[in-house]
């Protein structure tokens, strides 16, 4: 049984066109330096954030991964070679670029807002011999359900909308009440990767607080209580994908 807890202060940082864009990284690049490096199939994973006014990543290129980007506040603008024009996204939505045999896109973040952006590892043997493609998704195109002191929303897997290829991934986003208690059921064959988007909470007697990023694997169960009101990002990936990812087959 492991539960390893990431503190904010530990993951690697990152920035865009002298800090107009600031991020923190719980799975960094390998020459990032970070405390976590790529496991599973989740190659990378960035917290990022315009601190001030809007700024842009230019045009630049993918292949073979999806790339995923969660807003979870304010909006961004994202340019593709694929459609070839300018989309806004906004809090809540999802926007999945699947970049197969190669892509380039743009993406401007306008003032104070927030995204994650993740890279999954959907096999580059065979996703690199792919056409690109693109989809995003509206908040409420997401699933929401609600029990006492929590509410749940389903970003991917079975009964999302969301068209995901990376092998065994499922999202999901809970909001705890102060003094709620969430229980989750894990599999063994599974790795679960939670982000403290919001608040203060304990996960198994453990304090974790906002900005920190936990990494649970042979638990059958995990329990979460809620000092303050509190937000968690989630994401639930086989501890062994069926393939030798990108990590193990080129970086290793």
């Amino acid at each position: 049984m492991k539960i390893e807890i990431i503190k904010k202060e530990h993951q690697a940082d990152g920035h865009f066109n002298g800090g107009e864009i600031l991020e923190k990284k719980p799975i960094g690049f390998p020459q990032d330096g970070g405390k976590t490096k790529p496991y599973s199939n989740i190659f990378y994973w960035a917290h990022a954030w315009t601190p001030g006014s809007k700024s842009t990543i230019g045009l630049h290129p993918h292949q073979g991964f999806e790339i995923c980007s969660f807003i979870l506040e304010g909006s961004i603008n994202h340019f593709d070679t694929k459609q070839e024009k300018w989309i806004s996204l906004k809090k809540g939505d999802v926007q999945i670029i699947r970049a197969g045999s190669g892509i380039s896109h743009a993406e401007e973040l306008n003032d104070k807002s927030e995204i994650f952006q993740i890279w999954f590892d959907p096999n580059i043997q065979l996703s690199i011999n792919e056409e690109a493609s693109y989809d995003d998704y509206k908040s409420d195109e997401f699933s929401v359900t609600e029990r006492e002191g929590i509410k749940e929303k389903k970003i991917a897997g079975e009964g999302s909308p969301m068209k995901i290829f990376s092998e065994g991934i499922e999202i999901n986003s809970y909001d705890v009440s102060i003094g709620s208690e969430l229980n989750l059921e894990l599999e063994e064959d599974y790795v679960y990767s939670l982000f403290i988007l919001e608040g203060t909470t304990k996960i198994e007697g453990q304090l974790v607080k906002k900005g920190d990023f936990v990494k649970v694997s042979n638990y059958k169960s995990l329990c979460v209580i809620a000092e303050s009101k509190t937000k968690i990002f989630n994401i639930k990936s086989p501890l062994r994908p069926s393939y030798s990812t990108y990590i193990e087959r080129f970086m290793n």
